[in-house]
């Protein structure tokens, strides 16, 4: 078994074991919509065995960045449905990964009159706005009766895909958005059903995942997390609490029978991880860092020891859409340009050269 070998993702089957990580990229506009451009993106990755598409938001509220797509309107539908024909056409799959932002955004982004969190704790520092850098807002603590309707659009955000055409959807609940707020004692300090203990502070995820399961089918549902990534204020360092909480997690997950567990994790081969993968019982996909280059030799090592299903790629996906061929080829590699990751256009998107033709 190695990185090239076939694998059954819940109700998908991948040609091989390279997935393309979700990555912000920040190309569909003020209207939130996926254009002909971000298509072409996804299309150019399709070798990839699965795509994982950068975070899109559910809900107005829910929006982080400008230039982040949606899956709200019809018209942001409709774009998605091409992306999903574009890579489907090149023989690929791409999963939807749905992330609500939560505190992670200002309403001067958002256009709404809020922004909402586990509870009323801004984050220490700035945001980027249409306006330039502002303070964080301190945001609403969400009410009992609002989680219901914030899992109600998961629901109808996952649904939405599915229909776009899109193979799965992923849950975020990783990197500091709204689903990670919930399980870290720093942002969650909720006196009610879920808040204070670690069982308690991961209830509103295993709702949110059953729900979609439900609605669109586990085999099509996947799931990030990044414990103990303490990032964009969320930060989870006791390590008991950690293993307690993710444990928990875990624990309510497991019956579901999700496609995948994704978990970002500077050691995913360390006891930590591999003790949540196997109570998570299903298929695996490592992501070894944020902000560091995965190699072949560190992804197909994962593989080869049996410590992950799948690994997830990120920096070497942007910069080689042929990644897979060069990989398995041995072939030199594009370096990825980190100053056209956020920006506007074509160029560090859809400009990368591919091998050429045999």
């Amino acid at each position: 078994m190695d990185l090239f070998s076939p694998l059954t993702v819940g109700d998908l089957d991948l040609a091989n074991r390279v997935v393309m990580a979700p990555l912000t990229r920040l190309r569909s506009g003020m209207d939130a919509v996926p254009g002909a451009i971000v298509a072409e993106h996804y299309a150019q990755r399709a070798s990839h065995g699965m795509i994982i598409s950068e975070g899109v938001f559910p809900s107005a509220e829910s929006r982080a960045y400008m230039g982040q797509p949606g899956i709200v309107t019809d018209e942001q539908v409709e774009g998605w449905r091409a992306v999903a024909d574009a890579v489907h056409a090149q023989d690929g799959l791409i999963v939807m990964q749905l992330m609500h932002s939560g505190r992670v955004s200002h309403t001067d982004i958002t256009g709404t009159d809020r922004i909402v969190s586990a509870s009323a704790i801004a984050i220490d520092g700035e945001v980027r706005t249409p306006d330039g850098k502002k303070p964080f807002p301190v945001p609403h603590a969400l009410t009992t009766d609002e989680l219901a309707q914030v899992r109600e659009e998961f629901v109808a955000a996952a649904t939405r895909a599915i229909a776009a055409g899109m193979d799965g959807v992923e849950l975020h609940s990783a990197n500091g958005y709204l689903l990670h707020q919930f399980l870290s004692p720093d942002s969650n300090r909720r006196t009610d059903a879920y808040g204070g203990s670690p069982e308690a502070r991961a209830k509103f995820v295993i709702e949110v995942a059953t729900a979609v399961a439900e609605a669109v089918g586990a085999g099509r549902v996947g799931i990030r997390i990044s414990p103990a990534h303490n990032i964009q204020g969320v930060l989870e360092t006791d390590d008991d609490d950690v293993r307690a909480t993710y444990g928990a997690l875990m624990e309510g997950l497991a019956p579901l029978g999700l496609a995948y567990l994704s978990l970002l994790h500077a050691e995913p081969a360390g006891a930590f991880v591999q003790a949540l993968r196997a109570r998570f019982e299903g298929v695996f996909i490592a992501n070894s860092g944020f902000g560091k280059l995965t190699t072949k030799e560190e992804a197909n090592g994962l593989i080869e020891r049996r410590e992950a299903d799948a690994v997830a790629v990120g920096r070497a996906s942007i910069a080689n859409p042929d990644l897979v061929a060069r990989w398995q080829g041995g072939h030199p590699e594009n370096e990825p340009n980190p100053a056209t990751f956020y920006a506007p256009g074509a160029e560090g998107y859809t400009d990368y050269p591919s091998l050429p033709a045999a």
